[in-house]
């Protein structure tokens, strides 16, 4: 639900992801989006997801030698699904799990570096990509979020709701420039989430496997 506009948090202050393949063991936390709203995840080798009717996100920061990151892959699994729903409505998007990647100016990425929360609301010069597994959305559909100010933040559509196990492989370069046209900045941010708020659903996923590149 409100996930794409909050992501934008997501280079708040938090330990670095590695080069290269990235850890969900350690330097990721969770940002509620609701007092009374959290989903369930599992930091290790995977990142394990739980949603019962919730939504919020797990995010860490990208370290400066993976700035300029122009590609990223991964592994994930849904076991339990969201119905199919219209990721470009507010209030009736729910995804079984999105993967956030968190894009600013590389001459401001140092200034936002140690960032907080607070600091970030409102900054005009993020730029957010969500690869999206939900939906009812054609493979590769570019959708403006609902949330987050035009030009800001789309979600990317790669599988329709329903459950399985496959494998991604993103060009964020040629997405970045298909959404907001130009060349990436720096990537200074990961997020994943899952959103069953609306449709008051369960959601049982995982994700692995990621490197940028």
């Amino acid at each position: 639900m409100r996930i794409l506009l909050s992501s934008a948090f997501i280079i708040a202050s938090a330990l670095a992801a590695q080069a290269g393949p990235v850890s969900f063991a350690t330097g990721w936390q969770e940002q509620r989006l609701s007092l009374f709203s959290s989903n369930r995840y599992g930091f290790g080798e995977n990142l394990t997801l739980e949603s019962n009717g919730s939504v919020s996100i797990a995010w860490t920061r990208v370290a400066r030698d993976s700035w300029g990151s122009r590609g990223a892959s991964w592994s994930w699994r849904v076991d339990q699904s969201v119905p199919p729903t219209d990721l470009s409505v507010k209030g009736g998007d729910d995804r079984n799990i999105s993967l956030y990647f968190v894009f600013v100016p590389e001459n401001l990425a140092p200034g936002l570096e140690g960032a907080n929360i607070r600091n970030l609301l409102g900054n005009s010069d993020v730029r957010i990509i969500q690869y999206a597994w939900g939906g009812n959305h054609a493979a590769g559909q570019v959708i403006p979020s609902p949330y987050a100010p035009p030009g800001q933040g789309v979600t990317i559509a790669l599988r329709q709701a329903g459950t399985g196990a496959f494998n991604e492989n993103v060009d964020l370069a040629a997405d970045y420039a298909r959404a907001f046209g130009g060349e990436p900045g720096a990537l200074v941010g990961l997020a994943v989430s899952g959103d069953s708020d609306d449709t008051r659903s369960v959601i049982r996923a995982s994700v692995g496997n990621l490197v940028l590149r």
